[in-house]
């Protein structure tokens, strides 16, 4: 935690704006819905999307009232987002705490994000920006198909790299794209210094889901749910991937049959994350993820240099070099 700090202290005083900011748009006159918010607000984990929407108008310019307000928007979408997804999976525990969902029931989560949802839409109105409304309106129809996408890929057993990088292009990298180009037209950036904070904002994605997959072959990983929980939901990451296409022979079949059929006991599981290991899939996800990692540092060193360009670069190294 005390790399985070250090990395927020160019936006310190903007952050402690959008807790306000953010704590206040949550507000109801419903004392359920007052409820479950209160508990999302107690739940939420390290905000890193405002973060990096904040730290990159910095490096643009200025901080301004529309960058608070669209940090605010975005984790607002984020958040909505999240429990519709643990609604949808039957999660009952997100990086070690309990699921809204668990709290209450499906009914009073769904309904909340909603709440949040239509928060949003109404923070984006209030920037007066069609930049920032076209991209947010997007980016919520992409979250929507990204899931969707998985389920699909889930459903069918693709192993196929292509579609995998499709569905964390559409969760993640394409978020945390928007919040840093947000950023940077909060401050009336110009056009190519949008596309920069743009690019390096989707490399970062990338490379921040591949780590999530990663943690998940890793018994040590503390991170709130089992090893194995993803295969065990049919999602055949990148390790796994790499190695049922590497792989050959009958131990590859014998394996692929068991993703195929979603034969996932907890003995069948060990055996496909043992496989992933000695296939070489997790360096292969390891040096995939580093690859976008260099990438978004090298978009965001285009930025001239300052104390919150310092950041985004050391706020790449926190995303890959976390423990959870």
């Amino acid at each position: 935690m005390e790399q985070l700090k250090a990395i927020e202290l160019p936006v310190k005083e903007a952050l402690a704006k959008f807790n306000i900011d953010f704590a206040k748009s949550l507000h109801s006159n419903t004392a359920l819905l007052n409820n479950a918010i209160h508990y999302i607000m107690n739940s939420t984990g390290k905000h890193v999307r405002p973060l990096l929407l904040l730290l990159s108008a910095k490096a643009c310019g200025r901080i301004s009232e529309n960058s608070i307000n669209s940090s605010v928007l975005l984790e607002l979408l984020h958040t909505a987002t999240l429990i519709h997804d643990d609604v949808v999976d039957e999660t009952k525990q997100r990086r070690g705490v309990p699921s809204l969902n668990a709290i209450f029931d499906n009914r009073v989560s769904v309904l909340t994000g909603d709440y949040l949802l239509a928060t949003a839409l109404i923070r984006a109105i209030k920037t007066q920006n069609l930049q920032i409304i076209s991209i947010v309106s997007n980016l919520g129809r992409q979250l929507s198909e990204g899931e969707l996408h998985q389920m699909e890929v889930a459903e069918e057993s693709l192993i196929d790299e292509e579609a995998y990088m499709s569905v964390i292009y559409k969760k993640t990298a394409a978020l945390l794209s928007s919040c840093s180009q947000i950023g940077a037209i909060s401050v009336n950036a110009d056009t190519e210094t949008v596309k920069i904070c743009a690019s390096f904002g989707e490399a970062l994605g990338y490379a921040f889901q591949i780590k999530d997959d990663i943690f998940d072959y890793d018994a040590h990983a503390n991170i709130g749910k089992p090893t194995g929980n993803d295969i065990r939901e049919g999602k055949v990451t990148l390790p796994l991937l790499y190695a049922l296409q590497v792989g050959r022979g009958e131990e590859r079949e014998r394996l692929l049959h068991l993703v195929k059929d979603k034969d996932f006991t907890h003995e069948h599981v060990h055996q496909l994350i043992q496989y992933s290991i000695k296939m070489g899939g997790l360096h292969y996800a390891e040096k995939k993820m580093q690859f976008y990692m260099d990438k978004a540092i090298e978009s965001i060193l285009q930025l001239p240099p300052s104390d919150s360009r310092d950041s985004l670069v050391n706020l790449a190294h926190f995303i890959i070099d976390r423990k959870k």
